[in-house]
């Protein structure tokens, strides 16, 4: 009879948090994507323009790892409107020997926010000067809240600054977090102001145009650029790309749908130019930063082998706590396809 467990969020929330060891998860998925031979199919997306929806579906085997995930992720940036989340979802955990489910992931995006801070945190870490103190993000959103917990934990940050369209909202965001972290935490009045003593740059917006000019950089700064996840999403003015140290996630993805694709579509960058992607610097197969004066940019557009990686370890940690509601999904008899 087969069996499958059940975790819901607050039994996710128990058992994984964004803390070193969930980092160190993801950095070995980047890792993974660069030295094993991972399947990672492109990413299934539906738009409902009407509703400011979209849903993606993304997945990934790895070799050596016993299940794989299948995340449907739905992002309904109207919602906050109606009182609800912009961001829910589930993971669906599949063993790689049998096809059968093992276990659901009823995260409602919990897993995906921490997966995605992570990997924020994985970039700083390889890419980010050691002595950086200071960080700016753009919006005040929960990833805005968890990239700047992230960064705290490979980073030495003292001071940060958070910009949002909405001056309320990144004042109380920077308030949460200046009692969070124990560190002085300011709104930006214009975003060009938050970057300006920045070390680091986060952005975490569903920006649909540049939020973040050229004219702002300065030798040594790190930027990781986190909302450009689907085609028409845009937080990075297209001419920094020939500025910077460009390091991708996926090249794939992201000359599909991150900030590679705008610069491609302005005719500033060959489609077919090749980039170092985040996991061959992590596997020391390409250098990272370079000098002490580069301006790095890592575009994460967020990965199936990610996903993977952050069920599995949810399902390890549910199994070392007797987390989770395991229910039988078959007669005795089994079934047919």
């Amino acid at each position: 009879m087969a069996r499958m467990l059940v975790l819901t969020e607050p039994d996710l929330r128990r058992i994984v948090q964004l803390d070193a060891s969930a980092v160190s998860c993801i950095e070995d998925a980047f890792r993974s994507l660069a030295t094993k031979p991972v399947v990672m199919p492109p990413i299934l997306r539906l738009d409902i323009a009407e509703h400011r929806g979209e849903v993606d579906v993304k997945t990934a085997y790895v070799p050596g790892l016993d299940g794989f995930a299948i995340k449907v992720s739905p992002g309904f940036f109207d919602n906050p409107k109606l009182g609800l989340p912009s961001l829910n979802g589930l993971m669906i955990l599949v063993s790689t020997k049998t096809g059968l489910v093992e276990a659901l992931l009823l995260d409602n995006g919990y897993l995906t926010d921490i997966r995605t801070a992570a990997a924020g945190a994985v970039a700083a870490k390889h890419l980010a000067r050691p002595d950086v103190r200071s960080a700016a993000i753009f919006g005040a959103g929960l990833q805005a809240r968890l990239q700047l917990q992230a960064l705290t934990l490979v980073r030495p940050i003292e001071r940060a600054s958070i910009w949002a369209r909405d001056p309320d909202k990144a004042a109380s965001t920077a308030r949460d977090m200046a009692r969070q972290l124990g560190i002085p935490v300011e709104a930006g009045s214009t975003p060009e102001q938050a970057c300006n003593q920045a070390d680091i740059i986060v952005t975490t917006t569903p920006a649909e145009h540049p939020i973040l000019k050229v004219e702002w950089l300065r030798p040594g700064q790190h930027i990781t650029a986190m909302g450009s996840d689907s085609e028409h999403k845009n937080e990075v003015a297209p001419e920094i790309l020939l500025r910077v140290s460009y390091f991708a996630d996926s090249v794939a993805q992201t000359r599909r749908l991150g900030e590679l694709h705008h610069a491609i579509r302005a005719g500033l960058i060959a489609e077919d130019r090749t980039f170092p992607e985040l996991g061959k610097v992590i596997a020391g197969q390409v250098p990272g930063r370079e000098d002490r004066d580069a301006i790095t940019l890592c575009d994460l557009t967020g990965t199936g082998v990610q996903d993977t990686a952050i069920a599995t370890l949810a399902r390890s940690r549910a199994a070392e706590a007797g987390a989770g509601r395991p229910i039988d999904t078959q007669e005795p008899t089994g079934g047919s396809l």
